[in-house]
């Protein structure tokens, strides 16, 4: 298939490299991993242009529009959104609705508009359509799970928030948006203005305290996703994430984020994969 117009799509550089977690990685079935790389492209590619510091707002919508329509097929003629049409031929394939892809860029035309978040459970709605959508479209790929969506949008709400931990300094200074919530923000005594600085003040520190708190308790929620999926593979995938959240959390609350972005090391990462796949796969068996 061609590629995307480089005119509506804006590449950030960044790739699975980037992210906290594996995609796609050799533990889920070989047969599948084609169509988790088209939903991480065309997630990477709406996340692009959301995140693009020098479109305006509504070049932004229009273009996510087109995105939406590319997924619903109702411009298949409109070369430029490829990923998108993509996107809707695996999506026929495998037989997943089109609902976690929608959300997504339903989540995507928010941050285009969107640059601040009263509290908690306003941050929580933004994240069932940012991240939950990946762990939805991941069980629904898999065969689903014996709790449905719930343990899978605990993990991937938790990411999301860790995520914005990490970048809460860049996200303020590049785009102007602030994802940590108003209330504790003002409860703790932080400012805004304290995003600029080299080193975390102690308010923000308070009110990153307070996040972890409550990301912890997602994490803690997330904990019987692993024994309740239907398959084993996406179980040990899911594990090997939930215990690099689990890590992540633990450096976030004792490094400074604002010092340079924290996140595990290459030794971590590997050990957090295989001592949470193992994990996994002992709870399953157990």
């Amino acid at each position: 298939m061609q590629p995307s117009s480089p005119q509506v799509e804006t590449p950030s550089g960044k790739d699975a490299a980037y992210e906290n977690f594996p995609v796609g990685s050799w533990l889920l079935p070989a047969g599948l991993r084609p169509h988790i790389a088209d939903f991480y492209a065309f997630a990477r590619t709406i996340d692009d242009i959301a995140d693009a510091p020098d479109l305006d707002p509504e070049v932004k919508i229009a273009r996510l529009d087109g995105f939406e329509l590319a997924i619903l097929g109702t411009n298949v003629g409109e070369p430029e959104y490829q990923i998108g049409h993509q996107m809707r031929a695996s999506l026929i394939t495998t037989g997943i609705p089109t609902r976690h892809c929608l959300d997504l860029i339903s989540a995507f035309k928010q941050d285009a508009v969107k640059s601040r978040y009263d509290n908690w459970a306003e941050l929580i709605d933004y994240c069932l359509r940012s991240a939950a959508p990946v762990g939805r479209y991941l069980l629904d790929l898999h065969g689903g799970a014996d709790d449905g969506y719930a343990s899978s949008d605990a993990l991937c709400n938790a990411l999301q928030v860790l995520n914005h931990l990490q970048d809460a300094k860049a996200d303020y200074l590049e785009l102007g948006r602030v994802y940590l919530p108003a209330d504790w923000m003002a409860e703790s005594g932080a400012s805004v203005e304290g995003l600029r600085g080299d080193r975390i003040t102690p308010e923000l520190r308070a009110v990153y305290a307070r996040m972890l708190g409550a990301t912890d308790t997602l994490l803690d929620g997330a904990g019987a996703l692993t024994g309740n999926l239907a398959s084993s593979r996406l179980a040990m995938e899911a594990g090997a994430i939930l215990h690099i959240a689990q890590i992540l959390s633990g450096e976030l609350a004792r490094h400074d984020p604002f010092a340079g972005r924290v996140r595990l090391n290459k030794l971590q990462y590997l050990r957090a994969c295989s001592v949470g796949a193992g994990k996994a796969v002992l709870g399953r068996w157990r």
